[in-house]
């Protein structure tokens, strides 16, 4: 147990100790007895001080390690938040707040970049303002993320991704203990915004974005389920753009931009499914293309209000069924308060609009939450969109803020 205070600085402020922040080397927990780092339940937290030549909390060999209630202020310096150095497995980072992390659009609050990890839970953080939040993986594809789960954070005003996924090549040598069967990594329940702060052109990146499994072999058969999050505004990118097998439901997006695009980007498109998502978009709404032969991308009793093209889908497995589709400034007709600032924003439905028909779900009862919508109430098949019911929306108000 960490009290309140600053790490790394003395009173007046100069840099102290040596190693600085939070090095975790060569410490394993079990599964039963992990080892807890954590602040004060309540009150003010222990912040580490970031320093310009070292990544802030650093982990190497490690295992079933808890960070609670921290923070982490990089002091716009270029070291990241939490960063990998060696083989590092379920660890659970939950209830921190990192900031000043947003010097460069290269710098990370959270980045397992050049080391195979797994079993990693990331639980109902807060970043605020970071060049990228969250980055796992490596760029070469090296960097197996596997068995994932992120879920109840906050990610907002960013400068490139909120969250970013990487791709994988084939896998070469283990750890030992990670896991080479079927996995899933889970999304759920985020808030993913960017905001004025955000890259523009060449540098412009979409709040979450997913890439593709192994081609072959262990790791070639995992994929992802996105589910319950919230994402809001990216000016010059779509909010979300995955490849790879993709399970993305019960979703709210709303922007001046696109809203999904599934797509070839380092790997291949695979087995995607797209459904029971509501989208306010000021550009194009659902794309797919790029499905590779044998696989199958289906497009499933989404609301769709978009600028331009609601749905566009390209290639022989890609289907569309059951979406109600319309301009983005048709959508009052359909929602209670679809265009509106946050804080006034609603996107459940009004009585009668959209709710025409008994939707088909066969095949996607496989996946977890399948049949509740994004309150978390028992899903009614008749609705299309990320709401399961009509008129006043009893969930929580969509808001910057870490959802309930």
């Amino acid at each position: 147990m960490l009290a309140p205070g600053n790490y790394g600085v003395d009173a007046q402020g100069n840099d102290t100790s040596s190693p600085p922040g939070l090095p975790i080397f060569d410490l394993n927990g079990t599964a039963g007895s992990p080892i807890v780092i954590a602040g004060p339940a309540s009150g003010p937290r222990p912040v580490f001080m970031g320093r310009s030549t070292h990544n802030t909390i650093r982990l190497s060999n490690a295992s079933y390690i808890i960070l609670r209630r921290l923070e982490v202020d990089g002091r716009n310096l270029d070291g990241f938040g939490v960063a990998t150095q060696g083989p590092s497995n379920n660890i659970t980072l939950e209830d921190n707040y990192f900031h000043g992390m947003g010097a460069d659009q290269q710098i990370v609050a959270i980045s397992t970049t050049g080391q195979p990890t797994w079993g990693w839970i990331v639980r109902r953080n807060l970043i605020v303002g970071a060049g990228t939040g969250m980055y796992f993986g490596n760029s070469t594809g090296d960097s197996p993320f596997v068995a994932g789960l992120i879920e109840y954070n906050v990610v907002r005003d960013v400068i490139g991704y909120c969250v970013q996924v990487k791709h994988q090549v084939a896998w070469g040598t283990l750890p030992a203990g990670m896991p080479t069967g079927k996995t899933t990594t889970i999304i759920r329940h985020n808030v993913f915004a960017k905001s004025s702060n955000s890259s523009t052109g060449g540098n412009a990146r979409p709040n979450l974005l997913l890439g593709d499994q192994a081609p072959s072999g262990p790791g070639s058969s995992n994929g992802f389920a996105v589910y319950g999050n919230f994402f809001h505004q990216n000016p010059t990118e779509a909010l979300f753009q995955a490849e790879g097998n993709v399970a993305f439901y019960d979703n709210l997006l709303v922007t001046s931009g696109a809203a999904i695009r599934v797509q070839t980007h380092n790997g291949v498109v695979r087995d995607v499914r797209i459904f029971h998502n509501t989208l306010v978009a000021g550009d194009g709404g659902i794309s797919v293309s790029g499905g590779a032969a044998g696989y199958t991308q289906r497009v499933v009793a989404n609301a769709v209000f978009a600028s331009s093209a609601a749905i566009t889908l390209s290639g022989a497995g890609a289907t569309a069924t059951d979406n109600t589709s319309d301009l983005r400034s048709n959508a009052p007709t359909y929602l209670n308060n679809p265009l509106a600032d946050l804080g006034a924003l609603d996107l459940y439905p009004k009585t009668g609009k959209l709710n025409p028909s008994q939707v088909s779900l066969a095949g996607l009862e496989v996946y977890p939450d399948w049949n509740v919508d994004f309150n978390g109430s028992v899903r009614d098949a008749t609705f299309r969109g990320a709401y399961s019911g009509a008129g006043t929306n009893p969930g929580w108000t969509l808001a910057l803020s870490q959802k309930p």
